[in-house]
């Protein structure tokens, strides 16, 4: 993979889904951390859907817990394929997308 290549993952989860009791995103975020990935972030959405399922907003009353969350994290080619077994456990009912990207600016150094 040249220098300037990279993998980005993006994982599509609801607020409320949980690991182990806790919630799903921050233990994602903590592993991702701890297996030292090179940059991510957890989005919330303030409006979306997953499943094909009714769009849902944080201005309704009912959204309760079920508002997107999304993950972002950006690593080399070898270091993902290490992470995605577990974050696949982890997020077994979740969809995952994997693409190679350029990166324009910066490097993972």
């Amino acid at each position: 993979m040249a220098n300037n290549m990279a993998v980005q993952v993006t994982i599509y989860l609801q607020e409320d889904d949980k690991w182990q009791r806790r919630p799903l995103h921050m233990e994602i975020l903590n592993f991702l951390r701890e297996e030292n990935v090179y940059a991510a972030t957890a989005l919330h959405c303030v409006a979306g859907f997953l499943g094909r399922q009714r769009v849902k907003t944080s201005h309704l009353v009912d959204a309760g817990g079920k508002l997107p969350v999304i993950i972002i994290f950006v690593d080399r080619d070898e270091h993902v394929n290490r992470v995605l077994p577990k974050l696949k456990e982890m997020a077994a009912h979740r969809l995952i997308v994997r693409e190679n990207v350029v990166i324009e600016q910066g490097n993972l150094e």
